[in-house]
Parts: structure tokens; C-alpha cells; sequence
């Protein structure tokens, strides 16, 4: 297949952009004026096609790389479409009756048990700003499991059903890396932290192939009308896709040419044991997918990626691991969900596989850990692996040097500033919270640092992302300049992080995140010029089409 894009405001790269793309094949073959990209299509003055061309006036409209999602959950996304919206609840009450009025109209997706994701009790506005409890959740339901997520995905709370189906009204056990709550009669109260979450989930059936398939294309239609080409996804390995099974669920949808935009796995595992088995004889044993499985073209939509760990909590929930503790709670240092120990052992094993470490830190004692496990794992005492911090939040000034210094990957969520920034003020100490969510500085200082959503914990629309990261405001448009506004990137720079670097932490930065010859034909047509609009406006923006390898798979 042949393309030419026309009439358009091309970025290339920062300061430079051009007016139309050749396409052929899928891959970008060649960039310039109108007139230069025309005529190699042959497409004359008096033509609207050139011989074996399809030829896209974009009517002036600005066109920049298809965006890549560094990190998210794409089948957690895909399933919560199909459940309760909890993420906008005013209150717990608001919650009860929104659960209440999904049981009665969906019944049978709640047969078996009910769980939902998004409630945070920072941004409650009516009632009690706590954490709901197994009495609040009996409300909505004392015949099934009723689980409820925070937003961050670190936190639950369960009814007295859940509690009572786990065995756990008789004798409440101790989970490595994990908290349950209790009552001061040492019942639990239904609040239940990190590793512990996992034990709950699995109270509700795990989907089947076909609905899990079901949930990834509902997650990918709304992924590429929001201008997502690419995404790191962070699925296997979770109850809702571990197992036989779970990897063919993703090579099958794009055998079938069904999916919608490249996906990138990024693997997490039980234990060290479990990961080695899947590099000797497993799906990583491969090295990648068979060609078959690659979708359409010759250049990848579907790969495997690197090893995911989880060091740490949330700053919500109060489980990240903080080195000097919460303001409102001096002694609570968070919860390590890993110990070093056994990070030593995932490092050491990925490293004589070759294989890329990425993992969950946003504590300042849980990005010193993790750096401490990935250096002893370092090749020529180089990170060539490429390892990576996922959202990287509780830095200081000398973390911020080590991250520059050994070339650590940072996988950053601008998006998260929205909900964080004030919870930071009231648990840290002023010093400490202005050189946190420094992601202006990282990438000032040349770190590679990209941009990912970890949707479905906020949503996976890259513009609010990218708003976040040059205005660094609230919904509100508050504080007015900016939370530490030196930590402000201009739009180009944020437009990099979303593709380039995102591509660098692939190893394809040769060839995608840039409209260039040789690069994948991935790129998004906009409603507004995102270079030259109000910055407070860039939240509203929206692509008139999206294409991946050549393909339209969304036009507005």
C-alpha cells in the first residue's frame, strides 16, 4: 500500500518540521514540501492520485508521530469499560449507589462477584475523606464478593462476603509483602494492601480467552481514537492473564488481524523460578514472536518485552517506601513488596538472558533499592539492558544524579500530578516535594525519560498527559504557573518523550517516534495545532485520524 500526506504541518523534530509523507509499504520512505512529495508520488497538478497511490489532503492540519504509552494495563482498561465507574465518585455513599444501580441493571456480570477500580479518598468531596471498609461495602451487597480498588491499584476494600469466602474470619494469615487491616477486635475491616490485593482478586473468576480478547479491543479502539499507536503493556502475569493461554491471547488477535496498534509485553512473575522457566522453555525462550504472529507488514506489532517487578505501593494508600516516613505518619516507611534478595536474583537472571528490568518505584528507598539490585546486574558495569523506573516520583537531588549518572530509564506519568500534588504537600516536607516529580529536570539533564499513563490507574488519553507535563496544573487549571514550575517541558520536548524515548525503551528508536524515511508509518493527524494553541488547552485535543504501519485505523 502506497500513501501520500499532503497539506500538513509536519513535526520531524524539534525546529524542524516539514509538509507532507511519502508512504509505501508501511514505512516512511520519504519527507519534504508538497511539491517534492508529489511529484515522487507522481501525482500532478491536475490529478488527485498518482498510479497505486491514495493520496491524503490533511488541509493544513499538524501531524505529529503516533504516541506510545510506556506503561499501562491495557486488558485492566479493557475490563474496567465493562464494570462499575467508580473513578469520578464524590463520596463512599456515591460509590455505594453507583455499585447498586450497575448490580440491578447488569446483574449477570455480577453473578459471581462484583469488582470495580478507581475510587480515591483524596478527592472525595462529600462525607468522610477515609478509605471505605467492609461495612461500607456491605451496603452495596452481603450475597456476593464485593471488591472495590483505589485508583492506584494498591489498595482494596472487600466486604464481609469476600472476607468470609477467604477464610479470613477465622484466621487471618501473614502475606509477604502485603497488609491486611484489621478491626480493633482483630477482624479484618476489609482493607487490604500490595501483595494482599492479589489474594483478593482472585476471589472473582478469571475472564476466559474470548473475553479477555473482548476487553483488549475495547482498550485498543479507544487507545488509537486518542492518538496511541504503541503501547508497553504490563498484563501478563496478573490473575486476569497468567497461565496457559495467557500469551496466545494476545498472538491470536493479531493473527487474525484484529488488533489495532503495537503492543509491547512487559512480563511479571511469581517468583525467580517462574521467570527462568519462561526463558529456558517458555514464550521467552523465543526471543520474540513467530513472523506470523507480527500482524500487518513486515515491521512488528506485537513483541515481547522486559521482566516487570513491583518494588513499592502508592503515595495514596501510604505504601511507597519513603526513607524518612509520612509526615501524617512518622513511622509508616511503606511496604516493600520485593526484598532485595529476591531482586537480586530477577536482575541476575534477566542479565544472563539479556533481557530488559523495568520496575514499579515511586519511593525514594524504593528507587535506592531497586538502583542498588540493577548495578550489581549491570553488563561492563554499563546499564546496556536498558533498565527502567516506572513512574519514578520521591526523588531528591542526589537520586536524581545517580538515575543521570548510570543511565537508568525513566518511565514517568506526568498525569499523576493532578491527584498527587496536593497529597505531597500534606506527607512531605517542602524540601523533599519540591524535588519530586522532577521529570523537567531529568530530561533537561539528558536522561531518557518517556511518558506512559499506567491506565487504567488514569486514562490512557495522551493529551491529558502531555498537559500535564507542560502546565503542570490541576483540572482546575491550579496552582496558576504551575506546581514547581521549573519542572515545565515545552510541547516538543513532551511531544519526544511520548515517542522517541518511548521507542528508546524498546530498542526501535531507528525506527519509530519519528516521522522520517526508514521509520514505521505511524503517525496522528490533529484537530489543533498543538505547537501553537494555548498550553492550557492542550487537554481538549483530539486526532481527526490515526495510522499504524500505513494502515487508517481510526479517521474522525
Amino acid at each position: 500500500m502506497k500513501t501520500v500526506l499532503f497539506n500538513g504541518k509536519v513535526y520531524v523534530e524539534k525546529g524542524v518540521f516539514a509538509q507532507a509523507v511519502l508512504i509505501e509499504d508501511g514505512i516512511i520512505s520519504a519527507i519534504g514540501t508538497d511539491e517534492e512529495i508529489l511529484a515522487k508520488a507522481g501525482v500532478s497538478d491536475d490529478a488527485d492520485e498518482a498510479d497505486g497511490y491514495e493520496s491524503i489532503d490533511c488541509e493544513g492540519r499538524t501531524i505529529i508521530p503516533g504516541l506510545n504509552d510506556s506503561h499501562m494495563h491495557l486488558l485492566s482498561f479493557g475490563r474496567t469499560l465493562q464494570k462499575a465507574k467508580i473513578d469520578d465518585v464524590k463520596s463512599i455513599d456515591h460509590m455505594i449507589e453507583r455499585c447498586r444501580q450497575f448490580i440491578e441493571k447488569y446483574p449477570d456480570r455480577v453473578s459471581n462477584g462484583m469488582h470495580a477500580l478507581g475510587w480515591n479518598q483524596d478527592t472525595f468531596t462529600e462525607g468522610e475523606k477515609r478509605m471505605p471498609t467492609r461495612h461500607d461495602l456491605d451496603k452495596i451487597s452481603t450475597d456476593i464478593p464485593v471488591i472495590m480498588e483505589r485508583v492506584c491499584g494498591h489498595m482494596l476494600s472487600a466486604n464481609t462476603k469476600a472476607i468470609e469466602l477467604l477464610g479470613y474470619d477465622k484466621e487471618v494469615p501473614e502475606i509477604p509483602g502485603g497488609e491486611i487491616r484489621l478491626e480493633e477486635d482483630g477482624f479484618p475491616s476489609g482493607i487490604f494492601t500490595e501483595n494482599a490485593c492479589f489474594v483478593v482478586n482472585e476471589l472473582i473468576p478469571t475472564p476466559d480467552k474470548a473475553e479477555r480478547q473482548a476487553a483488549l479491543l475495547e482498550g485498543m479502539k479507544y487507545a488509537v481514537v486518542h492518538g496511541l499507536t504503541s503501547i508497553q503493556a504490563n498484563d501478563v502475569g496478573y490473575p486476569e492473564c497468567k497461565g496457559a493461554g495467557a500469551f496466545e491471547t494476545y498472538s491470536e488477535l493479531y493473527e487474525r488481524g484484529e488488533a489495532l496498534l503495537r503492543f509491547r509485553h512487559q512480563n511479571l512473575f511469581d517468583s525467580p523460578e517462574e521467570f527462568e522457566e519462561y526463558l529456558v522453555s517458555g514464550e521467552g525462550a523465543k526471543g520474540s514472536y513467530p513472523e506470523s504472529a507480527l500482524g500487518f507488514g513486515k515491521d512488528p506489532w506485537l513483541t515481547l518485552g522486559p521482566l516487570k517487578l513491583y518494588k513499592d505501593g502508592s503515595l495514596g494508600a501510604r505504601t511507597a517506601m519513603v526513607k524518612d516516613g509520612y509526615l501524617d505518619g512518622p513511622d509508616n516507611f511503606g511496604v516493600s513488596c520485593i526484598e532485595p534478595e529476591e531482586m537480586d536474583r530477577y536482575c541476575k537472571i534477566a542479565a544472563e538472558h539479556g533481557i530488559q528490568v523495568v520496575t514499579h518505584t515511586i519511593g525514594d528507598l524504593a528507587m535506592t533499592e531497586t538502583l542498588d539490585s540493577y548495578e550489581k546486574a549491570f553488563i561492563d558495569g554499563e546499564n546496556k539492558l536498558r533498565h527502567g523506573l516506572i513512574h519514578c516520583q520521591v526523588t531528591d537531588n542526589d537520586l536524581i544524579d545517580r538515575i543521570v549518572d548510570k543511565d537508568i530509564l525513566v518511565m514517568a506519568q506526568p498525569i499523576f500530578m493532578g491527584s498527587d500534588m496536593d497529597v505531597m504537600q500534606q506527607i512531605f516536607k517542602d524540601e523533599l516535594t519540591e524535588t519530586c516529580l522532577a521529570f523537567g529536570t531529568l530530561l533537561k539533564r539528558g536522561a531518557h525519560l518517556s511518558y506512559g499513563t499506567d491506565c487504567p490507574v488514569e486514562d490512557c488519553n495522551p493529551f491529558w498527559n502531555i498537559h500535564q507535563a507542560v502546565n503542570r496544573v490541576d483540572i482546575n487549571n491550579k496552582p496558576e504557573g504551575g506546581f514547581y514550575p521549573k519542572e515545565c517541558v515545552d510541547v516538543e520536548t513532551a511531544i519526544d518523550a511520548y515517542t522517541y524515548e518511548s521507542a528508546y525503551c524498546e530498542f526501535m528508536e531507528d525506527v519509530k517516534g519519528r516521522i522520517k524515511p526508514g521509520y514505521y508509518a505511524d503517525v496522528v493527524v490533529l484537530d489543533t495545532d498543538i505547537f501553537t494553541c494555548d498550553p492550557l488547552t492542550i487537554k481538549d485535543i483530539l486526532p481527526v485520524m490515526t495510522m499504524v504501519g500505513g494502515r487508517v485505523v481510526y479517521e474522525k
